[in-house]
């Protein structure tokens, strides 16, 4: 019989797994990884990913980056893991902190995945609640910040339609009554239908919008596993862009292959639905890239049994050619490892016009990459509806010079007067940017 497994014992085979993981190729430039045609090198595979890890250090008197034209600043700090925002008709600005349940550790390579990832995020016992701030005349600070609904399951999306408040909790979208100026809810809310939950609850965030007509929400449900390695069951259901009637919560799956679908939002010019996906791990430095695509009514977009259309994942078994022959490539990459958790396209005048009519993205940042990739916003131009450039860096500033964490970005919205808010969960802040003066 084996010895028990002591935390020394942990300990020493996490160190020696992540020796083992050092070994493996350099990364590019991530650069070549942005848009429509990205450099897609060999694969790598691993018996422990590379991960190197931003330790957090906070903001104390330090504030992100923003280019010549813009200026940024808190509007709110102290914060419990905020890591979506949306923002009501009457400028309310809802916080949702929230953090993921707690997943079961099958294997020793989850527990030193898990052991290092936790490194990673802050240490801030998450409020699992959404916040109301009532912004101040002008650039003043908020008159009021209250708690708006409270007790919720690891929230995350969330829409208004009409007089109905929609919250995507981890297991469920839940319908709450509201009416404008309100500053909390007490009412306990009606179950509008079941999302895949527990108790494997590996990708936990459920983005959530509403069809421009009303009539339909779209909640993104990720995966379960990098790879099915959970079991294929554990993954029904999952990795896919759900469709569900407002009227009757009776769903279906619109699109699927989409490992990890945030930030949904419909192009306002195309009335198009588009996401951020978080794609597969441990196939080296600069696989797979992380994307920005239209989400199309019936697609499949690879996950788990290709990548970028019908480059085929050897590790998934069994193989099915059948999948990767209609598997489709995503609209533009945003590069290996960034972690984008949050978008939004930009119709205000507030900001420069150089940042209208696009899409920003909220990057979260790599922990699986020797050289990181992400933390920080970045702005994707469009034209006619499509992607029509390069991304641009705008909010920087969130790693220090030797790779600590000051913060990490996650959910974007657009407040009442133009600015750009984000949602930064190891900060525990949200940031505002805006052009000086306004």
């Amino acid at each position: 019989m084996s010895p028990p497994k002591t935390p020394v014992r942990i300990g020493l085979t996490a160190a020696l797994l992540l020796g083992v993981a050092a070994c493996g190729p350099a990364p590019g430039d991530p650069k070549r990884q942005i848009g429509a045609n990205p450099y897609l090198p060999e694969i790598h595979q691993y018996l422990m990913p590379p991960m190197h890890v931003a330790r957090i250090v906070g903001w104390g008197s330090a504030t992100p980056t923003v280019p010549a034209g813009l200026e940024i600043k808190a509007l709110a700090t102290g914060l419990k893991n905020p890591r979506s925002l949306y923002v009501l008709p009457n400028g309310d600005v809802l916080v949702v902190e929230a953090d993921g349940p707690k997943a079961p550790i099958n294997r020793p390579k989850e527990f030193v995945m898990g052991w290092v990832e936790k490194k990673a995020h802050s240490a801030t016992k998450a409020g699992n609640r959404i916040l109301l701030i009532r912004p101040g005349p002008g650039d003043g600070p908020p008159v009021l910040q209250t708690v708006f609904i409270d007790h919720l399951k690891s929230p995350f999306g969330v829409v208004l339609v009409g007089d109905d408040l929609y919250v995507a909790n981890t297991d469920a979208v839940m319908r709450f009554p509201y009416q404008t100026g309100q500053t909390t809810i007490t009412d306990p809310g009606i179950k509008l239908t079941d999302l895949p939950g527990g108790p494997i609850d590996h990708h936990w965030t459920k983005s959530l919008t509403a069809s421009p007509d009303g009539t339909k929400l779209y909640a993104g449900v990720g995966s379960n596993s990098n790879i099915t390695e959970n079991g294929i069951q554990a993954e029904v259901g999952r990795a896919a862009v759900w469709e569900i009637d407002r009227a009757t919560g009776a769903h279906r799956e619109y699109a699927t292959g989409l490992r990890n679908p945030n930030g949904l939002q419909f192009e306002p010019q195309s009335h198009v639905l588009w996401a951020v996906v978080n794609e597969r791990d441990e196939l080296g430095p600069d696989l797979v890239p992380d994307y920005l695509t239209s989400v199309k009514d019936g697609a499949f977009y690879g996950w788990p049994y290709s990548y970028y259309g019908q480059h085929v994942d050897p590790r998934v078994m069994p193989q099915r050619p059948d999948l990767v022959a209609k598997a489709i490539p995503p609209d533009y990459a945003l590069s290996s490892h960034v972690a984008p958790l949050g978008m939004v396209f930009y119709t205000g005048t507030n900001l420069p016009p150089a940042y209208r009519g696009g899409a920003f993205v909220g990057e979260h940042g790599s922990w699986d990459r020797s050289v990181l990739n992400g933390y920080k916003v970045v702005y994707v131009p469009f034209a006619n509806g499509r992607p029509s450039g390069m991304a641009q860096d705008v909010v920087t500033g969130f790693l220090t010079p030797d790779d600590k964490a000051r913060g990490r970005p996650v959910g974007l919205a657009v407040d009442g007067k133009g600015g750009l808010l984000i949602a930064d969960d190891v900060g525990n802040t949200v940031w505002r940017v805006s052009a000086p003066g306004q």
